[in-house]
């Protein structure tokens, strides 16, 4: 049995979920007044100034702090099954029964949100490794709890729940360079579906 670690976003999908799903889970007018403050640390990505990770951050700080987490979980799954369906690449989708047909262990390694993504993974059958959202009572922080899931942070979780000795080769596919250090892990990689050394 091999194992198969999928990024999600532009891997899985044909492009980034992360935004639209956090759109899709809140108001106009707090959606309006998010774009403003998230706005500068946006631009400052475009420029190269900052991390995904951070811009990430900032809006899960604004978009998401003080909603109850049931209403984010039930936004989720809408989204997933009203937009997200739509954009899985057949190819991904293809490789994924590939691997499972073969008896593969099949995990998506991911910064995007447990809130979120466990939806799609579930549809899926598949185990998932994700950033995951600080909640107390039942409402979101506004925080991560730990580290965003990119860079670095991805091969360590992977380590962290998965014995990679235990398979005989271990497959990654990626699409960014925040994916660098998961496709290092494989024996085999793929950045935007090519295999590269």
């Amino acid at each position: 049995m091999d194992l198969a670690l999928f990024d999600f976003d532009g891997t899985i999908t044909e492009r980034e979920t992360f935004a639209g799903f956090v759109r899709a889970s809140i108001g106009r007018r707090r959606r309006w007044l998010g774009g403003v403050a998230v706005a500068p640390h946006y631009i400052g990505y475009k420029l190269g100034w900052l991390s995904g990770e951070r811009v990430r951050r900032r809006v899960v700080a604004v978009a998401l702090r003080g909603r109850p987490e049931r209403e984010v979980r039930a936004a989720a799954a809408r989204h997933v099954r009203e937009v997200v369906s739509a954009q899985v690449r057949p190819q991904a989708q293809a490789r994924i029964d590939w691997h499972r047909q073969r008896g593969d262990r099949v995990v998506v390694v991911t910064a995007n949100l447990d809130v979120f993504v466990a939806h799609w993974c579930e549809q899926q059958g598949l185990e998932y490794i994700s950033s995951r959202l600080e909640s107390r009572d039942g409402v979101l922080t506004g925080r991560y709890l730990g580290r965003d899931c990119c860079n670095e942070e991805k091969p360590r979780r992977v380590r962290e729940r998965i014995a990679l000795e235990d398979y005989a080769s271990v497959y990654a596919y990626g699409d960014t360079p925040e994916d660098r250090d998961l496709l290092a892990l494989a024996d085999r990689r793929f950045y935007r579906w090519r295999e590269v050394e």
